[in-house]
């Protein structure tokens, strides 16, 4: 047998693309350089990766002048059969919510507000109403 250490760090539980959609949700306006070092990525992989999300629909991207600012659709569903039906919104706003912070009164279990939804993110997160939709 080896090293139970190497076991351990040889997989996570997200895939880049798992990855590098969270890094977006939690930072639309970040570049590919930050999503690269959060996600632990090259750039050149960062940038495929955001390529096959925009042409799946899990995201599009904007330019203003020379930034560009993602907007993650919270509606699109996960790809794998197992999860059929389920939508990323529930998924991204878990786990994009702020951990780092110091629990406060009212916290949720990671220290964020109870409930939290993505912050500050153009997308709307769940239980939100789509004024659109009815229902």
């Amino acid at each position: 047998m080896g090293d139970p250490g190497e076991r351990d760090g040889s997989w996570t539980l997200l895939t880049g693309h798992g990855h590098v959609l969270v890094e977006i949700a939690r930072n639309p306006g970040a570049r590919i350089r930050d999503i690269s070092a959060a996600a632990g990525l090259t750039e050149r992989t960062v940038q495929a990766i955001v390529a096959d999300l925009e042409a799946a629909g899990y995201l599009t991207r904007t330019r203003t002048g020379r930034r560009t600012r993602y907007t993650v659709n919270p509606d699109s569903s996960f790809r794998h059969p197992a999860q059929e039906g389920l939508r990323v919104g529930p998924f991204l706003a878990a786990l994009a919510a702020p951990g780092d912070a110091e629990p406060g009164p009212g916290a949720g279990p990671r220290g964020g507000p109870a409930a939290a939804a993505p912050a500050h993110h153009d997308c709307a997160g769940p239980g939100t109403p789509d004024p659109g939709r009815s229902g």
